[in-house]
């Protein structure tokens, strides 16, 4: 009784973890053949396609043109001002007035004008006015030609954020791509483990025929084999998720399938022979954080002379037109002429003194701001560069030790089928080398995410 129950026992597990490496294998040749006949995104190919169609890029670019249409409205007020204004008014009562004798003077042969007091009377008839207005500003053009500067200053540095922004896009497209590349080498990696361990499955079902090793063993064989098959389940679905994650900054449908090129192409790339004085230099000149600390530098001087244009009496040149249209002929129908406006503060309390202080103020935060953001970026260049050196050596390491892994998984087998080691002894080969592998996919991502972050920290666009 008690075999039969062992028996019993021993044939559910093993129907189970069938069951189970069946599932996972069909996943795993559906994933496969999807991946087959999906199109091949190479990286450069998704740099151009997100920087075309990455939404929070089209945004910063949209931000780009509403600075420059600011612009070209301000230059607008360079010219003429066309002002039209019309009232017509209803009176509600009437209102006289009265012009004594003689008001207008007295006149030989016509006596006193009037001859007599007179009353006029105001009518309630509506009354409808027009005036027209052309201004050309003469002395305020120095300070509109001061804040058009202003607003090129803020447009170019929309552009540099344009191009921060772009910078990020990149950087993060590099990320995901690098890590689907990661989870595919894992992915493949675990696929390689799951044909060692169907050929150790079926070398050791062959011993137990023949008696040579336990049915425990076999079963420690087939669970390795199903944990095998889970972990190429978790890695298709991480898979999947990350190409998710691709398209969406890619701005297209997230549900797109693709596959990324070789990985083990990939993998061949080493760092560069750079020089870190040039990629500092580099840095200075395209860093866009740069550029825009010192466009703000120019932005606060532009400002305090704008303050300091306030000194200027504001003359305009102006043409004015006058009509009414009245019932009486008492008012006159039109009225014109051209003349000179002016408008002047002759004493504001020190007021336009604080404001210029204030604006000299603000252009030593900018300088300041300037100098701490060029240290900034020189610090970013250094610490990348000693990044990208460290996880080079780091993946140099790895590549080694796998390799040695993988020898020593093909000796243990190998002897294993001449009985000459024990089947522990090949398990823990296949331990190390997973474990290796893993070490190898985590050394490569690292590599690759340097060498991403370096690329950002000089100011490369690609």
């Amino acid at each position: 009784m008690h075999g039969f129950i062992k028996t019993t026992i021993t044939l559910l597990i093993a129907t189970s973890t069938a069951l189970a490496l069946a599932a996972a294998t069909a996943f795993a040749q559906e994933a496969g053949s999807a991946q087959s006949t999906a199109e091949t995104l190479t990286l450069e190919q998704a740099i151009t396609i997100a920087l075309k169609e990455n939404r929070s890029g089209k945004n910063a670019r949209l931000e780009v043109g509403k600075a420059q249409d600011q612009t070209a409205a301000a230059r607008t007020r360079r010219l003429p001002n066309f002002k039209l204004t019309s009232s017509i008014s209803q009176p509600l009562s009437t209102f006289g007035t009265t012009f004594e004798k003689g008001a207008f003077g007295t006149y030989s042969g016509i006596g006193p004008v009037p001859s007599e007091d007179t009353v006029i009377q105001s009518s309630k008839t509506p009354t409808a006015v027009v005036v027209g207005q052309i201004t050309q500003p003469v002395t305020q053009l120095h300070r509109i030609n001061l804040q058009i500067k202003q607003l090129e200053k803020a447009n170019e540095i929309s552009q540099a954020q344009l191009s921060a922004k772009e910078q990020a896009i990149v950087n993060d497209v590099k990320h995901a791509y690098y890590a689907i590349l990661q989870t595919q080498g894992s992915f493949e990696a675990a696929e390689a483990n799951i044909k060692l361990y169907r050929e150790l499955d079926r070398v050791t079902g062959e011993y137990v025929l023949q008696q040579v090793v336990l049915k425990t063993e076999h079963m420690d064989v087939q669970t390795k084999l199903a944990r095998a098959d889970y972990e190429v389940l978790t890695l298709a679905n991480q898979l999947a998720s990350q190409k998710e994650q691709l398209n969406n900054l890619l701005g297209r449908d997230v549900t797109t399938d693709f596959r990324v090129s070789d990985a083990a192409e990939t993998a061949q790339v080493m760092m560069r022979e750079t020089d870190l004085s040039q990629a500092r230099e580099r840095a200075l000149a395209q860093r866009p954080e740069i550029r825009e600390a010192q466009l703000r530098v120019d932005q606060a001087k532009l400002e305090k002379r704008i303050k300091k244009s306030e000194f200027i009496p504001d003359v305009s040149l102006t043409v004015n037109y006058a009509s009414t249209f009245s019932s009486t002929n008492f008012l006159p129908r039109s009225l014109s002429g051209v003349g000179i406006q002016v408008e002047w503060e002759a004493f504001d309390w020190g007021r336009r003194k604080r404001e210029i202080a204030e604006k000299q103020r603000s252009i030593s935060q900018a300088d300041n701001s300037l100098l701490e953001t060029q240290s900034q970026v020189l610090m970013e260049v250094n610490s990348r560069y000693r990044r990208v050196q460290e996880t080079c050596q780091l993946l140099r390491i790895a590549r080694l030790a796998q390799t040695a892994a993988r020898a020593n998984v093909q000796i243990a087998t190998y002897k294993y089928r001449l009985e000459a080691v024990l089947l522990k002894d090949v398990l823990m080969a296949q331990t190390v080398l997973a474990d290796s592998n893993n070490e190898y996919q985590k050394a490569l991502l690292s590599f690759w995410t340097a060498k991403a972050d370096f690329e950002k920290a000089m100011g490369e666009n690609q």
